[in-house]
């Protein structure tokens, strides 16, 4: 008796045991074929630029995407193809975003000062509310959670991979929300996945908690900004784009 069982039917194996069928008897059980949609198509981008399905929320000519905290003029400096922090407060998009796929490159200082926390400090909050640290990590010292790949507070990154100050870094980063409670029914956590440099920093990280920027964003959300933090050092951000997943 041969049986040859895909998909691990452990069941439909013993029902049909169950029914007798012995002997010489030869059992091919595909696999189910997928019920989802056909997948649409996507162009995915050429010469490092964004795939076709992509919103673009900074391509380094103007922050008509963005606006500061209290609903202003983003105030960042905008030259060269990228923005930089100068202590005009943090901004955020003006378009709100649940589960996404993320791309940013951002710097630190060329100009080293300072040590720790006080070096090349920023940040990527998902929804205003999650944040995956910026830091200049490069030969600098600081509590292993709030370096830079680090799900700031939570999840330290899997390695540190941060280029010398004044090099340009990138993030990919897969944000999956929180699923809040309905109907008295208990919530999902969400997850990050982070590539820093192309490396694998968060590998899947649940998330639970709710770090935050604002009183606004507390709690879980189905949809929320983007926000990019001002901690008072003048990093740059340059080619930020984002797509729902």
């Amino acid at each position: 008796m041969q049986y040859r069982i895909t998909s691990n039917r452990w069941l439909t194996y013993v029902a049909l045991a169950a029914l007798g069928i012995t002997g010489t008897t030869s059992i091919l059980l595909a696999a189910d074929k997928s019920s989802g949609a056909e997948p649409k198509v996507v162009d995915s981008g050429s010469a490092g630029g964004p795939p076709s399905d992509a919103i673009v929320l900074f391509d380094g000519k103007g922050l008509s995407k963005w606006q500061s905290m209290n609903g202003g003029d983003a105030k960042w400096v905008v030259a060269d193809g990228f923005m930089t922090v100068n202590k005009t407060g943090s901004i955020r998009t003006k378009e709100e975003f649940g589960d996404v796929q993320l791309h940013i490159e951002w710097a630190s200082p060329s100009e080293v000062k300072g040590d720790g926390q006080g070096r090349g400090n920023s940040g990527v909050y998902m929804q205003g509310r999650y944040e995956i640290q910026v830091l200049d990590s490069y030969n600098n010292k600081t509590y292993f959670n709030g370096q830079a790949g680090a799900f700031y507070g939570h999840f330290a990154p899997l390695v540190n991979v941060s280029k010398k100050p004044g090099e340009w870094q990138t993030y990919e980063i897969i944000f999956h929300a929180p699923k809040p409670s309905v109907e008295g029914k208990g919530g999902e956590p969400g997850s990050f996945t982070v590539f820093h440099n192309g490396v694998l920093v968060q590998d899947h990280v649940p998330i639970q908690a709710e770090p935050t920027t604002a009183a606004e964003f507390k709690g879980t959300g189905q949809k929320g900004p983007l926000i990019l933090q001002d901690h008072g050092n003048p990093v740059r951000f340059r080619n930020v784009w984002i797509r729902s997943l």
